[in-house]
């Protein structure tokens, strides 16, 4: 009706009407033929030549690809390995076969057990492991380290390098001493107790008991009483000033004052170099004179020698020593550099 209106005629109408429907049924063909799987490359079975599309929809579009990958696309709660599966394991270059993110990489654990110690075929994939350092555990189980990670070992280089500016050294030297002193702290009896949150719950915690006091060894040891502070606002902190006789080369006490109840308290002896030891046996042998059980000492100290660690921990077998590291060779020029006096 609506070409007749045009004023066409009707065996002129009638032609159209037909080129129209060929046309249509024609395309409707295509559109069948695109959506068969597998016919000719183009449709649901793969995509096609360069340019092959059926009409109106590409073989090759992204919404043809995007099931496969989203079901190889792990979840961000759900681990690599879970979501990853068998498929993508095999898959995994070997470690070891040139560098890039595939390559594995070997944990130092800084206080390994009486069976770990590290055999040539110990590595992962081929990839031999380091040769073993200081074992603690020789020295005595009252010495503990920090659990080793890259933040302490990055901290302990800056320490160590002669290079380094003085505000480097300062900035690192206060953030290992940070950490020892939290770690420190965590050495110290603690008592279970319930408080009650903002939303009315219960909750189960802890809390430390109180009694504890810091005394540090002058004049290295005072770099470490600021990080003490900085965890625990309100304790005391006693001094020992000690130094070596020039003509017989013995330790001795020049200055000692410390809180009139220590011997009922829990004490941090802080002493961030142990060199040979006696410094520290001769600030132990004080406290003892003030009525201060070994048991209730902890040492913190920054880097020890496998000697000085040894000659306190025979002197005194109950004390407890904490430190990053033990190393033939100590940074004795700490406190100098520490202090701008190098």
């Amino acid at each position: 009706m609506g070409l007749q209106l045009l004023g066409l005629s009707h065996s002129t109408t009638q032609q159209l009407r037909a080129g129209i429907g060929a046309k249509s049924s024609k395309l409707q063909c295509e559109y069948r033929e695109a959506e068969r799987p597998g016919a000719n490359g183009r449709g649901r079975g793969g995509p096609g030549p360069a340019g092959s599309e059926g009409p109106g929809l590409r073989a090759d579009g992204w919404w043809r690809r995007a099931p496969r990958c989203m079901e190889t696309m792990p979840c961000h709660n759900r681990p690599l390995g879970a979501a990853a599966g068998p498929r993508q394991q095999e898959d995994q270059p070997a470690a070891g076969a040139g560098g890039g993110c595939g390559s594995t990489r070997l944990i130092r654990f800084a206080e390994p057990g009486p069976d770990s110690s590290p055999s040539p075929d110990s590595g992962s994939n081929g990839v031999p492991a380091p040769e073993p350092g200081p074992q603690p555990l020789q020295i005595g189980a009252q010495l503990k380290l920090l659990p080793m990670n890259d933040q302490i070992r990055e901290l302990q280089t800056i320490i160590r390098d002669k290079t380094a500016s003085r505000g480097d050294f300062v900035f690192s030297a206060d953030r290992l001493i940070r950490l020892v002193v939290e770690e420190g702290l965590n050495q110290l009896p603690y008592t279970e107790c319930t408080v009650t949150t903002p939303t009315g719950y219960k909750y189960e915690g802890v809390k430390f008991e109180k009694g504890n006091c810091g005394v540090s060894i002058m004049r290295s040891g005072e770099a470490m009483e600021q990080g003490l502070r900085d965890c625990c606002r309100s304790i005391r902190i006693g001094k020992i000033l000690i130094q070596s006789d020039e003509e017989t080369q013995r330790a001795k006490v020049y200055y000692a004052k410390f809180p009139p109840d220590i011997y009922r308290r829990k004490v941090l002896l802080m002493y961030p170099i142990l060199s040979t030891g006696n410094t520290v046996i001769e600030a132990v042998k004080v406290l003892l004179e003030h009525g201060v059980q070994p048991s209730v000492i902890i040492l913190l100290s920054l880097f020890s020698t496998p000697h000085g660690a040894k000659s306190i921990i025979q002197e005194f077998p109950e004390i407890t020593i904490l430190t990053t590291e033990v190393h033939p060779v100590a940074p004795t020029h700490f406190g100098q550099k520490y202090f701008g006096t190098d």
